[in-house]
């Protein structure tokens, strides 16, 4: 009849009233009395079983709990000695966290990529800051659809996903995509739908969770989704969108440059853009214009390689010559050639800089035809 939680001022915040919810609101309990230390009274409303290392919400308390807890920071530590290129942080409630996270990554030598997931109600008033803060953003929906009535979850996807698409930012929807392939070999005409509406509302990435990670037939799923992804991305009408750069930006001349080289491959038919970054930036730019034509990123930075990975339509490889614009060009279409990208009279839209060796922002477009 007791039931330990991680969750050391859970005593403190919690009153009678309070309404809490386990394992993504299959279980739900009332609070009946709180001693305000080490023990709550819960009456159970409705569920039966609770399994170990399931997630518990308190989708109308205040919680003190810090978005970044000692052992999140344990993970972060450690993490960064892997490496990694990208960072989730949950239950990001306000652009300070990411702020707060960013400090500590910095502060350790490295420039890890992090995403937002969006799955507390306070995050949803300070969505535009916390996506001008974040690197990414995922649409969390299970924790979400606990927290915020479950009729809500659909529109503030669409709305969180136009967001990060105006702002050039990867969106990742998560949670119960292919839910039934955890014990079917199909899935269901809704899940397809759903999986098929992430990628005409414009998300980056869809994501599998408990599908591959305890599911009975994760390759069948993960095969399942792909050709639902490939099939909507030949028939849906998802390309050339956010064909326009924001003249308030201090980078407007850089960002309308690269919307002019979509839209020229647009005109041209071109079959391939292709740009230069060390940042990342021209990437992020040109996959949220989302060209037809294929994205080639071409990079200096090893570490951006992996980075660029999660970017819609991005595929990126490694290039360290600068000796000059021209042979760069040259140089990329040869690689494309080799790689069976590109093949003869392809029309290619190629975005750079000019002078190369000063690394700035794309400034230049140059159309050509493979010889």
């Amino acid at each position: 009849n007791v039931l330990p939680i991680q969750y050391e001022t859970f005593a403190r915040d919690v009153k009678a009233g309070d309404l809490i919810l386990a394992d993504d609101g299959k279980v739900s309990l009332n609070v009946i009395e709180s001693n305000g230390d080490d023990l709550v009274k819960l009456e159970v409303v409705y569920g039966d079983s609770i399994g170990s290392k399931k997630g518990v919400n308190l989708p109308y308390t205040d919680i003190s709990l810090p978005s970044l807890t000692p052992k999140d920071i344990a993970d972060l530590e450690f993490g960064l000695t892997q490496n990694i290129d990208w960072l989730a942080l949950s239950f990001v409630r306000t652009a300070e966290e990411l702020r707060e996270l960013k400090h500590r990554i910095r502060q350790q030598g490295h420039d890890t990529r992090i995403i937002a997931k969006v799955e507390k109600p306070e995050a949803l008033k300070n969505i535009d800051e916390i996506i001008a803060e974040a690197d990414g953003v995922m649409v969390a929906r299970g924790d979400l659809g606990v927290e915020i009535p479950l009729e809500e979850v659909p529109i503030w996807q669409k709305r969180i996903i136009r967001k990060c698409n105006i702002a050039a930012k990867p969106v990742i929807v998560a949670t119960q995509m292919m839910e039934s392939m955890m014990d079917s070999r199909r899935p269901t005409r809704a899940e397809a739908n759903d999986v098929a509406n992430a990628v005409t509302d414009g998300a980056d990435a869809v994501m599998l969770s408990g599908e591959t990670s305890v599911g009975k037939y994760p390759v069948e799923t993960v095969k399942s989704m792909e050709r639902i992804i490939s099939i909507v991305e030949e028939m849906a009408d998802i390309f050339y969108k956010n064909l326009e750069a924001d003249k308030s930006s201090p980078t407007y001349n850089h960002d309308a440059t690269i919307v002019a080289g979509c839209q020229l491959a647009e005109h041209t038919g071109a079959t391939s853009v292709v740009g230069m970054t060390a940042s990342g930036y021209t990437a992020f730019q040109l996959a949220k214009c989302r060209p037809r034509a294929r994205i080639f990123i071409f990079t200096h930075n090893r570490a951006m390689l992996n980075v660029l990975n999660l970017i819609w339509g991005v595929r990126a490889y490694f290039y360290d010559n600068n000796e000059s614009t021209d042979k760069t060009i040259d140089d990329t279409t040869e690689i494309l050639k080799l790689k069976r990208h590109l093949k003869r009279n392809d029309v290619v839209v190629h975005c750079a800089s000019m002078p190369l060796h000063k690394r700035q922002r794309t400034n230049m477009i140059k159309v050509t035809k493979v010889e």
